[in-house]
């Protein structure tokens, strides 16, 4: 949610602000421009007790998105309707009135500023209330700096004729950074919509957890026939607390990983959550790809493992994500009808699909082509011309294996699909919903992506839909993650991304 604590407004540059709204003066006015809304269209109820306004120009915006098929035009939608049924028969609110031009500031060329704010319409017992508002004609000063009256300008001329007009705090709420800066120029407070974000990537769930200092004899029982190689809880929160007295024993979560050590013996292990005990893991191979470190074998043995549906790998480039993840399809196609392949289509440099040449397979195979560079590197480790390598080749034929844009999986049921969703951080919260609940009967899903290297405009390590799936499924019985740390593409690879 967005922070509602005090907040340090600028020195007004206009006349001070008269007239009154709400008995209470500290009640606040969030101004929302249109990439909050197009992120989430259930933002009108995430600002408490404070009210909400929308600048005309947001709608005339959110026209603009109605049709199509995207997340954004969902989103557009469902908020337009929100509106809509918000307030009832009234063609416009209270405040959307252009003022007439005997009522215009000569100043500003805004209504005067001795205004009495209506009260709008009420957003639901205990929140604040909605308007939809003007702002006057492009202001003077706005016009000095800014040459074109572009919508961002006209949403910053309209929150700050609010500003001077309301009793009570006006904030712009803005994903747009460049836009929040103007704002700040000007002395408006603008912050960002957070009410998706983690607390804190750099403290973002792991999924393993390395535990030092263990004696030799509890390291031993992992390789035990007599213990089946299972540990339990309890037995491992004793080891730790003579390892570690003066820390705190932390309960493993489900299907979480553990690399215990002593001075010259070492485990890996996973918490099994239906067994509610440690158990020993073996180091995999799948479809001729074999873990090169510890957190490749933990990511290989949650994709394999069927009591695990929803799995996240998040890493730096190189770190093996998409490659494991294809291994662990293959090696399971028996028991899915289909292996489903997608990421979503992120254009650099403002070059969208209409920029490339060809037609539609032709505008979408350099997105997809990291995926097939993955594909062809299993079959080269399986060989070329063995009966895996030529099954790779078959089951693309037959669309056993199937490779396409994340936008054309909208509005189908998976059924018995092993579903591999790459660069996931690029995705939004409320699109990996989407996705997700398109899961049916038999489905894995399996989404990869690196929280620090976003091209999504307004996502960051915070908001982006992988870290905000990581954050909220921790935990659960059927979900497993691995950060993986250690790139395996080459030794320049991992130089680079270390350096550069």
């Amino acid at each position: 949610m967005i922070d509602q604590g005090p907040v340090a407004l600028a020195e007004p540059t206009v006349a001070p602000r008269t007239g009154t709204t709400h008995a209470d003066d500290a009640t606040k006015t969030f101004v929302l421009d249109t990439n909050v809304i197009l992120h989430d269209s259930a933002c009108l109820r995430q600002f408490a007790e404070h009210d909400v306004a929308i600048p005309i120009t947001v709608l005339e915006e959110l026209d603009r998105f109605k049709k199509g098929s995207e997340d954004k035009h969902f989103h557009a939608r469902q908020f337009l309707r929100e509106v809509d049924a918000l307030t009832g028969d009234a063609l416009a609110l209270p405040d959307a009135r252009p003022p007439a031009p005997d009522d215009l500031d000569p100043a500003y060329g805004s209504p005067p500023v001795d205004a009495s704010p209506p009260d709008g319409v009420p957003l639901g017992p205990g929140l604040g209330r909605l308007r939809v508002v003007f702002g006057g004609e492009f202001r003077k000063k706005l016009a000095a700096f800014f040459t074109e009256q572009t919508p961002d300008h006209r949403i910053l001329e309209a929150a700050l004729t609010l500003r001077e007009r309301s009793p009570g705090p006006v904030i712009l709420v803005t994903k747009d950074t460049n836009l929040r800066m103007k704002a700040k120029a000007f002395g408006l407070v603008a912050q960002d919509y957070e009410n998706d974000k983690i607390a804190d990537a750099d403290v973002l769930y792991t999924g393993k957890r390395l535990v030092e200092g263990l004696d030799r004899d509890f390291i031993s029982k992992f390789y035990s026939d007599e213990t089946r190689q299972r540990v339990s809880v309890e037995e491992f929160a004793d080891a730790c607390d003579a390892a570690v007295p003066e820390a705190p024993f932390e309960p493993p979560v489900p299907h979480e990983n553990f690399i215990l050590k002593n001075c010259s013996n070492s485990a890996l292990a996973t918490f099994d959550p239906a067994e509610g005990l440690l158990r020993r893991v073996e180091k995999p191979t799948a479809y001729g790809i074999q873990p090169r470190n510890a957190e490749q074998l933990f990511a290989m043995r949650s994709l394999l493992d069927e009591s695990v549906r929803l799995v996240t790998l998040a890493g730096k480039a190189g770190s093996g994500k998409t490659l494991l993840a294809l291994a662990a399809a293959l090696q399971q196609k028996q028991e899915y009808r289909q292996v489903l392949l997608a990421r979503p289509v992120v254009p650099l440099s403002n070059r969208d699909l209409g920029y490339l040449p060809g037609d539609v397979n032709d505008k979408l195979d350099p997105y997809m082509q990291p995926l097939f560079d993955n594909l062809n590197v299993i079959r080269h480790a399986v060989g070329d011309e063995s009966g895996d390598g030529q099954k790779i080749a078959e089951m693309r034929e037959s669309g056993k294996i199937e490779i396409s844009p994340l936008a054309y999986i909208r509005g189908r049921s998976l059924s018995r699909v092993f579903f591999i969703v790459d660069e996931a951080q690029n995705l939004t919260p409320h699109e990996v919903k989407t996705i997700i609940t398109r899961a049916g009967e038999g489905t894995k899903i399996v989404l990869t992506g690196d929280i620090h290297q976003i091209d999504h405009p307004y996502l960051d390590s915070r908001s982006n839909g992988l870290s905000y799936l990581i954050n909220r499924m921790k935990g659960q019985s059927i979900y497993a993650h691995v950060t993986l740390e250690k790139g395996e593409r080459s030794e320049l690879a991992e130089l680079a991304s270390d350096l550069l």
